[in-house]
């Protein structure tokens, strides 16, 4: 099966600029699972969720279906990455505790992708989704962000873009829980976040489409906004977090 790869590409990058997810988070998720043997991290990217479970969970098994993600991912005792889509892991059956899927449900298949989620979960076992949009720094300074998000890389954006803003409406045919409230946080220089930008899927699409690259529109804004580049500023965003436990003892078909 084919993938949307919208950051292979930038693997490097994304593994160096991406923000890190709160630990808070994963000693939640091991708080609701029904015990914690074995998590899967599913899209992982370049492992960050999947080194949080780590800390929590005896095993982690991450897979991505981009092999130069894999080859950039947080290397963890406790984890194991391998290439394979979403929707067709080839994991055990009814060995997994909890699945994560952190920034990534929207570029997936929801209908295969949710019946292997059940294929694999024990009973009571959990399915974790996570989303964060812009991250709010300084007032000046998110007005060019999100002139940039909206305006200069906008056209460019995946459709799959707008199920992801709209997380919480998405499809979720699981028993859900209302879990705590997260918080994405990160200390950035000017250059962080450039590169941060950099990542954007719609970024490289922009630049895939016209040879130039889109932030040169925001540059000198951004740092006249930010002043000394190399001052550290917090940037702080909510965690849009959805926790579905498996009640079927059948798979769910599409």
């Amino acid at each position: 099966m084919t993938f949307k790869d919208h950051f292979s590409k930038q693997a490097a990058d994304y593994a160096i600029f991406r923000p890190g997810y709160p630990q808070e988070l994963f000693v939640y998720l091991g708080s609701v699972a029904p015990s914690r043997q074995l998590a899967w991290d599913c899209a992982t990217g370049n492992g960050q969720a999947a080194v949080g479970l780590a800390a929590v969970f005896d095993r982690v098994m991450a897979t991505d279906a981009s092999e130069k993600q894999i080859a950039n991912a947080q290397q963890h005792e406790r984890v194991e990455y391998g290439v394979a889509p979403a929707e067709n892991s080839g994991i055990q059956s009814e060995t997994i505790d909890l699945v994560m899927v952190a920034q990534a449900l929207h570029w997936l298949n929801l209908d295969r992708f949710y019946a292997e989620a059940r294929r694999m979960l024990k009973h009571d076992g959990i399915l974790a989704a996570s989303a964060y949009n812009l991250l709010k720094i300084e007032p000046a300074i998110d007005e060019v962000v999100n002139r940039y998000y909206y305006d200069v890389v906008g056209p460019f954006s995946p459709p799959e873009r707008k199920l992801f803003e709209n997380f919480a409406d998405l499809p979720f045919p699981f028993h859900e829980i209302a879990p705590p409230k997260f918080e994405m946080k990160a200390q950035w220089s000017l250059d962080h976040l450039l590169g941060y930008l950099g990542t954007w899927s719609a970024t490289q699409r922009s630049i895939a489409a016209t040879g130039a690259d889109p932030l040169q529109e925001i540059s000198d804004q951004l740092r006249d906004a930010w002043g000394p580049p190399e001052q550290i500023r917090k940037a702080v965003g909510p965690l849009t977090l959805r926790i579905g436990v498996n009640e079927m003892s059948e798979p769910l078909t599409g």
